[in-house]
């Protein structure tokens, strides 16, 4: 198992390579060079397994012999221990159409936790072998800022930054990054969007003598190590679904692909579900795209759903790399393409194929008030504004099959849910003293010369 990048698929990486550089050199995103595929008796196996032993499993085939098995087994277990559900991701049937897949009982109550503690172990774990240090980085729409705090929080070899758009996320998102304690933590607010906090980061790599010297690794979804975990709740998901409902689609709330990435790399390695479903809110690029051909930037619109007020999904690349069958000279243009037009064209082939495996849809804001409303009603059930907005596709395209992914708890956005129903789901007892803790964030302008001169100031080798 080897990884390349999907700007230059000649250069080969190891796991442990990846995982420190996050971002190719390139500008690229590591893929590997082979999807490990899973014959028909091993995928019997493995969907019998609790959600650690599919992680396990699975984690192994794409990390080789980077840790051996008893480091992999303690890591797995640390890493779900602080979930308040044994089964990690439990499976809720809704009606006789839809189930829901619960990806929020973690420590920051949303489905970034799910990669991010093993993550943060693995990261640990290499650097300490290798008497290192990292500088962290990552933007945030909302929920991966205060679930990498969560993980990083002092780690003694890691200086973490995280970057969000000032204004533009729930105060329990802001809170669960700001309320940290940890020397090691560093919280930046930034004038702007967040396709802005994500163009800072990108940069960042790009100025290869910084990166090196401040030792800069991200944590976002464009770090592969991010992908190959969230595969794994993909087969857990189908374990747990009932055997009669073969081949369910999944439709998944998605703002920067990273999360619908994982399930069609699943689907690839003989996972059997039916379509992948991009569900989206008014920032619905991705669906314009699939209706089109065409991936054109327009201004981020703020919603009540903000996780997903992305124009720029980061991990439409990785998909980009298969859909142009590995033309690194075509993908280069497209990404040229969209830096100096903001936009690039699929051509007829590449969208075929690609509305071959993926579907997708939208809905507007009252409409995800609307559905909150109607969920709660029907069946007493509070959802976050991002779940509704995957029913609310669900039920406009009449899928009669599917697995929603649930990825935040609805605590985490009052101000949606009281407009929906006038009352407010309620924080695990565990997690309501971020209300009565201090924040600390620094508020810089959207200009990348003021955060790299924060990270030199904090950095010790």
């Amino acid at each position: 198992m080897y990884y390349i990048s999907t700007r230059n698929n000649k250069d080969k990486y190891t796991f442990e390579e990846i995982l420190l550089k996050g971002l190719a050199d390139d500008g690229g995103l590591f893929i590997p060079n082979e999807v490990p595929t899973i014959s028909q008796s091993d995928m019997q196996d493995i969907l019998v397994m609790d959600y650690k032993s599919i992680a396990i499993r699975l984690i192994k085939l794409f990390t080789q012999d980077t840790f051996s098995d008893d480091l992999l087994e303690k890591m797995v277990h640390e890493a779900y221990e602080s979930f308040n559900n044994n089964k990690i991701t439990p499976l809720i049937n809704l009606d006789e159409n839809t189930s829901i897949l619960e990806l929020y009982h973690g420590p920051t109550l949303a489905f970034k936790d799910i990669a991010m503690q093993l993550l943060s172990r693995m990261i640990e774990e290499v650097l300490s072998k290798n008497n290192s240090r990292a500088s962290i980085i990552c933007a945030t729409s909302g929920d991966t800022g205060g679930a990498a705090v969560a993980s990083f929080a002092d780690k003694e070899n890691i200086d973490l930054y995280v970057l969000f758009p000032k204004d533009k996320i729930s105060e329990v998102q802001r809170r669960f990054m700001s309320t940290s304690q940890a020397n090691n933590i560093n919280i930046i607010s930034i004038d702007g969007n967040f396709d802005d906090c994500q163009n800072i980061v990108k940069s960042l790599f790009k100025d290869k003598a910084f990166s090196q010297s401040v030792h800069l690794t991200a944590v976002n979804s464009i770090n592969w190590a991010r992908i190959m975990i969230q595969i794994i709740y993909y087969f857990s998901a189908i374990s747990q679904n009932p055997k009669y409902k073969k081949n369910p689609d999944i439709i998944v709330p998605t703002g920067n692909f990273g999360d619908i990435y994982a399930g069609y790399i699943a689907k690839k390695m003989g996972l059997e579900m039916g379509k992948l479903v991009i569900a989206t809110n008014v920032n619905n690029i991705l669906e314009r795209c699939l209706n089109t051909g065409r991936y054109n930037i327009l201004e981020a619109i703020q919603t009540n759903s903000p996780s997903m007020d992305i124009q720029i999904s980061s991990n439409f690349e990785r998909l980009l790399y298969d859909l142009v069958n590995q033309d690194i000279k075509r993908l280069s243009q497209m990404m040229d393409e969209l830096v100096t037009r903001g936009e690039f064209s699929l051509n007829e082939e590449e969208l075929l194929n690609l509305n071959t495996t993926f579907e997708a849809g939208s809905i507007e804001q009252i409409e995800t008030i609307d559905i909150i409303k109607k969920i709660y009603d029907q069946h007493n059930l509070i959802l976050d504004p991002h779940t509704a907005v995957a029913i609310g596709v669900s039920n406009k395209n009449n899928y009669t099959n599917s697995i929603i992914l649930s990825t935040a708890h609805p605590a985490k956005f009052p101000e949606a849910v009281r407009e929906a129903i006038g009352i407010e789901a309620e924080l695990p007892a565990n997690n309501k003293n971020i209300f009565n803790l201090p924040e600390d964030i620094k508020n810089m302008k959207n200009d990348i010369s003021l955060i790299k001169n924060n990270i030199l100031s904090n950095f010790r080798r």
